[in-house]
């Protein structure tokens, strides 16, 4: 099973970032010992007027491989992962929430 994980990133370090999805993907590893992690993290500086929807576009394509979407704390409140969610849902792929 192929899962991708969405997190809030403004803000955080590529550390705290990848710190948070290490922990994330332990815990659904746990309950999905066959869960297989979609790398969706990009350590690439984009230069373009708006970086963020090219950030944004890489993510939803990896999106298409997903067979589940986990979902981490303050989702809610990042655009990104807000229109992952959204695209998750409407393509009926299953969505889980980690607090």
């Amino acid at each position: 099973m192929k899962v991708f994980i969405s997190q809030p990133m403004k803000g955080k370090s590529n550390e705290q970032i990848l710190a948070e999805r290490a922990d994330a993907y332990a815990l659904i590893r746990s309950a999905c010992p066959d869960a297989e992690l979609i790398d969706t993290f990009i350590d690439e500086r984009l230069s373009e007027k708006h970086a963020g929807l090219r950030y944004l576009s890489r993510s939803v394509d990896m999106l298409d491989e997903a067979d589940a979407v986990w979902m981490l704390k303050g989702w809610e409140d990042a655009r990104g992962c807000k229109i992952e969610h959204d695209c998750a849902i409407a393509y009926g792929i299953p969505v889980y929430y980690l607090y």
